[in-house]
């Protein structure tokens, strides 16, 4: 059989395709809400969700440990008491910080 591909067929698929490739993302981005929040220098080097800031790209990307611009999903309310030692309070942070020296 030879069929023609119509141009609303074409549509629906392309349409379709976008909306898949689309999914996962929606996903990783809704996983901060709820009962998870990012915290901040806490990671070991490698072990971040994802990244913020010069020297990072995503996730598995910070180069040691409790890097203060790199994060790691935690459950919420629990980050501030989550040891850091770069952290200007000792403690894990709910925004990117200069490490201390």
């Amino acid at each position: 059989m030879n069929r023609k591909v119509t141009p609303a067929a074409l549509a629906l698929a392309f349409s379709t395709a976008v909306t898949l490739a689309a999914s996962p993302a929606l996903a990783a981005g809704d996983k901060d809400k709820g009962d998870k929040e990012k915290c901040y220098g806490v990671a070991q080097a490698g072990k971040n969700d994802c990244a913020d800031g010069p020297g990072t790209t995503c996730a598995g990307s910070s180069k040691r440990d409790y890097q203060g611009n790199t994060w790691k999903y935690v459950p919420k309310g629990t980050c501030k008491e989550i040891p850091s030692p770069s952290s200007p309070t000792g403690k894990g942070q709910l925004q990117p910080f200069q490490e201390k020296g």
